[in-house]
């Protein structure tokens, strides 16, 4: 049974910044594209960032790219969502996927497995 678990999320001023981690365990970890979405209350879930099983590939939403950068560790299983410059319309709770093959994911019909999510709150 694949499961993830997703920590560090929080309550950060504008401007500042918060590191996700998602810890995945049920499959060959390097063998599955990884992607971070987010859903804010009342609107539907939304592409954040992807990355390749090999980590070499990444993708992200035009909202968020040059601010937030998705990494992964193989060795120990996680991926992470590297938040910078926070602004308050990033408020949401941040879920991250596993995906059936290697390759980058840009929507949600593209990953099998969903963590329970972790919320993120970013005050004005």
């Amino acid at each position: 049974q694949v499961q993830l678990v997703e920590s560090g999320g929080g309550l950060v001023q504008a401007g500042g910044s918060l590191r996700l981690s998602c810890a995945a365990s049920g499959r060959t970890f390097t063998n599955y594209g990884m992607g971070w979405f987010r859903q804010a209350p009342g609107k539907e879930r939304t592409f954040v960032a992807t990355i390749t099983g090999s980590g070499v590939s990444t993708a992200y939403a035009g909202s968020v790219k040059g601010r937030f950068t998705i990494s992964r560790d193989n060795a120990k299983n996680t991926v992470y969502l590297q938040m910078n410059s926070l602004k308050p319309e990033d408020t949401a709770v941040y879920y991250c996927a596993t995906r059936r093959t290697t390759t980058l994911g840009t929507t949600t019909s593209q990953y099998d497995y969903w963590g329970q999510g972790t919320q993120v709150t970013v005050s004005s």
